[in-house]
């Protein structure tokens, strides 16, 4: 009885520990799959543990539309607030961070900092909008001096993310015209500026400061939401762990696209050299990850089937030679394909041109390097076998009972014409298993004089 009732009371004090405290979570950097991931996780502990409160530290440039998406539907389904805090000084809410902030129940920013920028862009041609063709809600300002397809698409994404950023502003009572602002002009504000404008409730120099501005305020929608209870209460950074982190790493464009480059070049050396075991073994694990952190951002389909045809006429050079001419094509495709396969990201996650291009020729040095060894294989004479017998010069060691020469110092029985003498030299013309066809050397230069 004794040992139920301290197991429910330290119960009840873990609990209460629990909830009295503050989790923080930091958007440090472009935001991707692996930052959003990391924030919806954080929001269900949160909720799991029955915190008070969740401080949301801001420093971005932008990122993928999607990811932010991702990010702030979690937010809006939260039952624990969210304090957002730009920070620190010298931190920015640019693109995609201007409309996380904007969803925070609470928007604070430290001295010295800046939001903004929130026009969508459109990164290289043929990308879709939205989640599905990769568009960023980025940096840059709208582009509308192309072809008519190219400005009603541009138009549709900003008049979304305009309609998207003033509901948003709407539901947080924060300036929507400034918003709006934002996305059409790609203006940006600095701390002073947009607490004056009503786009963020505070300027705090530090966490503590956001949380006894929030203390007391009705911050959810439920009407009958109790204030928050925030002054005070000890703050908990939650930082990503390790999966978030290396889903981080393996989602960045260029390190995806090097792990589909020794995916398919371990792949393809397995296949051209069979029970190397290691290449094989290496090539797979890298290309599954590859194509793995592909599907999590968005990709031009198009490029990606480049980069597929590409790899299978590089497999086809392994298989069946061609003297280069396969591997050369499959190199050239598998480029452009890699060009065009991260054409709409944001900032922070677009594909190196340097990185593609430097691939690119070394890989075709490869190949044209492979192609001319195998064509002076081809045109060199064979060192075995009848090819190679074939035109060497030999002597008669013997007439009788049966004709012998020796060539490079091996005797061959031998058929040939029967004036011929031990010691006369002869020209191999035809070799039929161990016996040889020969011709006297002056017959040979007999025959060229009369030509």
């Amino acid at each position: 009885m004794m040992r139920a009732l301290f197991l429910a009371l330290w119960l009840s004090i873990a609990g209460t520990a629990t909830a009295e405290t503050v989790h923080r979570l930091s958007i440090d950097g472009s935001i991707g799959p692996a930052t959003a991931q990391y924030v919806i996780d954080g929001l269900e502990d949160a909720r799991k543990a029955s915190a008070t409160a969740v401080l949301l530290t801001i420093d971005t440039p932008g990122g993928l539309d999607s990811a932010m998406r991702e990010i702030i539907q979690a937010m809006l389904d939260s039952p624990v607030p969210v304090l957002g805090y730009v920070a620190p000084s010298g931190a920015r809410a640019a693109s995609a961070g201007t409309y996380i902030l904007y969803a925070a129940h609470w928007a604070a920013m430290a001295p010295g900092t800046n939001l903004g920028a929130a026009t969508p862009v459109q990164v290289g041609p043929g990308g879709g909008s939205g989640d599905s063709g990769g568009d960023s809600a980025g940096e840059g300002a709208s582009d509308d001096t192309g072809g008519d397809d190219a400005s009603t698409m541009q138009q549709k994404r900003i008049n979304d993310a305009v309609a998207y950023i003033r509901s948003l502003a709407e539901l947080r009572g924060r300036n929507a015209d400034w918003a709006e602002r934002a996305v059409r002009e790609s203006v940006s504000l600095s701390a002073q500026r947009a607490l004056a404008d009503n786009v963020i409730d505070q300027i705090a120099p530090d966490g503590r400061a956001v949380l006894a501005a929030a203390d007391g305020r009705r911050l959810m929608d439920d009407a009958n939401a109790a204030p928050l209870d925030t002054a005070g209460r000890r703050i908990e950074d939650r930082p990503p762990d390790w999966s978030d982190e290396f889903l981080a790493v393996i989602t960045h464009p260029n390190v995806a696209y090097i792990l589909l480059l020794v995916g398919l070049y371990g792949v393809i050396f397995e296949l051209a050299n069979p029970g190397a075991i290691v290449p094989g073994v290496i090539g797979g694990t890298s290309l599954l990850l590859g194509l793995f952190a592909i599907q999590l951002v968005p990709v031009n389909y198009a490029g990606l089937a480049l980069i597929l045809l590409g790899a299978a006429f590089m497999v086809g050079e392994a298989l069946v030679p061609s003297f280069g001419a396969l591997g050369v094509a499959g190199v050239l495709a598998f480029g452009l394909g890699s060009v065009l396969l991260f054409d709409g990201q944001g900032p922070g996650y677009e594909l190196s041109l340097l990185l593609v291009g430097g691939v690119t020729a070394a890989s075709l040095l490869v190949f044209m390097g492979t192609a001319w060894l195998a064509l002076r294989a081809f045109r060199r004479r064979g060192v075995a076998g009848r090819d190679h017998m074939e035109g060497l010069t030999g002597t008669v060691t013997a007439t009788e009972p049966q004709l012998r020469v020796r060539v490079e110092g091996e005797r061959w029985r031998a058929v040939g014409e029967a004036s011929l003498q031990i010691g006369e030299t002869v020209r191999v013309t035809a070799v039929d298993g161990l016996t040889v066809t020969v011709e006297p050397m002056e017959q040979q230069q007999l025959g060229r004089g009369r030509q």
